[in-house]
């Protein structure tokens, strides 16, 4: 059994979080160890998630943790929120994914702008894990564009029907309430559609190479009927989705950094231990520079989102600010767990070191949420005010 993990701190980022931040992360990265690292292996090779963690989860108060205790939820800080998306994602970025879907993109839009009537039923059953929930905005023809959805609802008078198609959806095939925007009278709106409901199906995506444990699907929807209640009534227009695409990206800058953490902290022992020509290959100058510059990122992605935490929960962060640090911080942890294979020679392709694990899932992780290119150019028409996308 591998040695427990004891995180990576050169700059004393410890001193920058208050007393309940580090316990609430140990929390977390002592469950990830205890609970999470023994199995993973299993789940990769049999590409499933593992639903059964889902209640410890919910027990742990890591469900829409950052949310108000009124509604069953632990009311946690913003960086308090960051961290366990760290320390979650350091496991594996499917179980980060599973939480940070349910958390972001399910229980924030219904916090933000759901009636009282939603939020008082929704909240608490998800916080619970009792509901599981998906997001659906991505379509098989519009990724990075999602203005020009095609998904459709109608108003019959007495509910709505909505019509179209979601794609690479996590949680879709295991989710009870589906969280669906779509275009009424030409205007982006959002519904809320559950499980059972006839015209809706959610068939699993296969032949994934990266998320392997992970639950990833599509949203079908032919002619569903919705009640009128299920509108999301506090919004529209496209503001509602990004805004909680915003909130998702904020737990991936965090999660990209557990999981180069986790990579770095693998290498730095199998190059102590690993004996070639004699001595530890950690004693070679071209080891010892990928290592240096894996600390540098590492320690440079960490004071990223601490202060990226600080801009939250002072309420100045703004969407450019987190497409900045996800940008960041998920191209940098894919090229250390790149790198970290390399050192691991021909081992780091073996499912007992997490290095490419980590690597296979962070090429997704790169793509979703906003590619790398289009978060390039959100900064690069805040710089210039110029939109090249447009």
């Amino acid at each position: 059994m591998a040695e427990s993990f004891q995180g990576v701190d050169f700059y004393f980022t410890d001193t920058l979080l208050t007393d309940e931040e580090i316990t609430i992360r140990d929390t977390v990265r002592d469950w990830v160890d205890r609970e999470f690292m023994p199995i993973i292996r299993k789940h990769i090779q049999e590409k499933t998630f593992p639903t059964y963690i889902i209640p410890q989860l919910a027990e742990l108060g890591l469900l829409g943790a950052n949310l108000p205790e009124k509604y069953g939820c632990a009311n946690v800080s913003e960086t308090a929120y960051g961290l366990i998306n760290q320390e979650l994602e350091r496991g594996d970025s499917g179980l980060r994914s599973f939480s940070s879907v349910q958390s972001a993109l399910v229980m924030y839009p219904i916090y933000e702008y759901g009636s009282e009537e939603q939020k008082e039923y929704w909240l608490p059953k998800l916080a619970k894990g009792e509901t599981i929930g998906c997001f659906g905005l991505t379509e098989p023809d519009y990724g990075s564009d999602p203005a020009s959805m095609i998904t459709r609802a109608e108003d019959k008078g007495s509910h709505f029907v909505l019509h179209g198609a979601k794609m690479w959806i996590t949680n879709s095939p295991i989710a009870d309430l589906f969280v669906v925007w779509a275009k009424l009278d030409g205007v982006v709106h959002g519904f809320l559609l559950e499980k059972g409901m006839k015209g809706l199906s959610a068939p699993e995506t296969t032949g994934k190479l990266s998320l392997l444990a992970s639950a990833t699907g599509e949203i079908v929807m032919d002619n569903v009927i919705v009640p009128k209640e299920n509108l999301l009534p506090n919004i529209k227009g496209m503001r509602g989705p990004l805004s909680c695409l915003t909130q998702a990206r904020y737990g991936i800058a965090f999660g990209a950094t557990g999981a180069a953490m986790a990579c770095y902290d693998e290498v730095v022992k199998y190059s102590k231990s690993r004996i070639q020509f004699g001595k530890p290959i950690g004693a070679f100058q071209l080891t010892q520079a990928k290592l240096a510059q894996m600390l540098t990122d590492i320690t440079q992605m960490q004071l990223l989102q601490i202060q990226l935490g600080r801009l939250k929960e002072q309420k100045r962060m703004t969407p450019q600010h987190v497409s900045l640090a996800k940008r960041n911080n998920v191209a940098k942890a894919l090229e250390i767990a790149r790198t970290a294979r390399t050192i691991l020679g021909a081992n780091g392709i073996l499912d007992e070191y997490v290095s490419m694990r980590h690597a296979a899932n962070l090429e997704s992780v790169l793509t979703y949420e906003g590619t790398h290119e289009i978060h390039t150019l959100i900064l690069g028409q805040e710089i210039t005010g110029i939109a090249a996308f447009e």
